[in-house]
């Protein structure tokens, strides 16, 4: 038996992490095919990094002087959601949609699509307020990954420094520096906890993947095909006297790959190509859809071999051949990283809903009264409290929360809540 400690991207779609503006991240795949391209939308280059679920809360009163009053509209435990956090919610979920179905849903499925997951929500915000909560009653310290993802995102933006970072960030409209911050954390945090307290009681059998195999055999007839992986150091646009230094830096990426650093690590971090975000996966490729020289390369070489750096007319090339696909039948041997994910993630999905059910029932949670949260097995509804009166709750940054029911300055209705979905 064989414990999976991956694919925490399923997980993470499946509490939909998205709807509180976080895209989940997805560690590289240990199948023996290729990964898919990351669905997360990309920073736009800097002064201006915008990031998914960074967003500041936005003021309910513009004349609040300076003060942003909230309207509270469910309690988990001693933390709370506010009405702004839940319409940006639904405002990413809306955009994730139309990301997701680009090119492949019609208008009608497009819109069902949009309202599935507005419906859903409350019970996303939940979920994930359930989840951080649990991370921190667990001890768990986050702080070393959080400054490895900020300078990550540093990188990828090409600032020189991490206060550089800071000013792109606080300059975007509606971003705050320590909410951008602290929606890495929580979304390092979540995954800590899936990893832990769900997938690693996740185990997949071999006899479970021989039956797998031979019961879908037809899946795993295919042609001869390479998936690749690359890093490329951009020489576009730089002076003869640049080259020796982007050439060397090419080179320095390559060593670190051969010295055992994960490639997919190394090209986020060197490879100037739009591939970095994705660990650099190109893609799967037949023969006759590359180049010649390359094909001729790249199909003479096995699972996991480097070519070397490569001068090409954009500039310095690493190519890595992630898997080496033979005409005909799969053997099960190659394949078998491909089924075990497709039968974890299969077993993820309801092992996560029976994890947060458990959750829930050891925790308080309280609902204004108009608003749902569609939750656990059979889309069963939790039912909703009436907060007791309470006094304005101060937080850090001057943010001021109302009890449910209140109102102050502009009128904060519930803007399309989830009534009657």
């Amino acid at each position: 038996m064989r414990k999976r400690d991956v694919m925490l991207c399923a997980a993470l779609t499946l509490v939909a992490l998205r709807a509180a503006g976080q895209s989940p991240e997805k560690p590289e795949s240990s199948s023996q095919s290729p990964p898919p391209a990351a669905s997360q939308g990309k920073p736009v280059p800097p002064p201006a990094p915008k990031l998914k679920g960074a967003e500041a809360t936005q003021p309910a009163d513009p004349e609040a002087a300076g003060k942003t009053v909230e309207e509270i509209i469910a309690r988990v435990n001693n933390e709370v959601i506010t009405l702004s956090e839940y319409q940006k919610a639904r405002q990413t979920a809306e955009e994730d949609a139309k990301q997701e179905c680009q090119g492949r849903c019609t208008p009608e499925q497009l819109q069902t699509d949009i309202e599935d997951r507005r419906k859903n929500t409350l019970r996303e915000l939940i979920d994930q307020s359930l989840l951080v909560q649990r991370g921190k009653d667990m001890g768990l310290n986050v702080e070393a990954e959080v400054i490895k993802q900020l300078d990550q995102i540093r990188i990828q933006n090409k600032l020189e420094s991490m206060e550089a970072l800071e000013k792109a960030v606080s300059s975007e409209p509606g971003m705050n520096w320590e909410d951008f911050k602290n929606s890495i954390r929580n979304r390092i945090l979540t995954q800590k906890v899936i990893s832990s307290e769900v997938g690693s009681h996740i185990t997949i059998g071999d006899d479970e993947v021989k039956k797998y195999y031979e019961a879908h055999k037809s899946e795993f007839v295919r042609p001869e095909e390479v998936a690749l992986r690359e890093i490329e150091v951009s020489t576009q646009g730089k002076s003869p006297d640049e080259l020796a230094a982007l050439k060397k830096k090419a080179e320095t990426a390559l060593k670190r790959v051969q010295d055992g650093e994960d490639f997919g690590e190394i090209a986020k971090r060197y490879s100037d190509s739009s591939t970095k975000d994705q660990g650099g996966f190109l893609g799967v490729y037949k023969r006759g859809e590359l180049a010649k020289e390359l094909e001729d390369k790249v199909f003479n070489m096995k699972r996991n071999e480097l070519t070397d750096v490569l001068e090409t007319k954009q500039g310095y090339l690493i190519l890595q051949v992630l898997e080496h696909y033979s005409e005909g039948q799969q053997p099960v041997d190659k394949v078998r990283n491909e089924i075990m994910d497709k039968l974890y993630t299969a077993r993820l999905e309801p092992a996560m809903r029976d994890y947060l059910k458990t959750l829930r029932e050891q925790s308080y949670v309280i609902i204004k009264p108009g608003y749902q949260d569609v939750a656990g097995p059979g889309s069963s509804e939790i039912q909703e409290v009436s907060a007791m009166p309470e006094a304005s709750k101060q937080k850090k940054g001057h943010k001021k929360f109302l009890p449910f029911g209140k109102k102050s300055g502009a009128s904060s209705g519930k803007s399309g809540g989830d009534t009657g979905n």
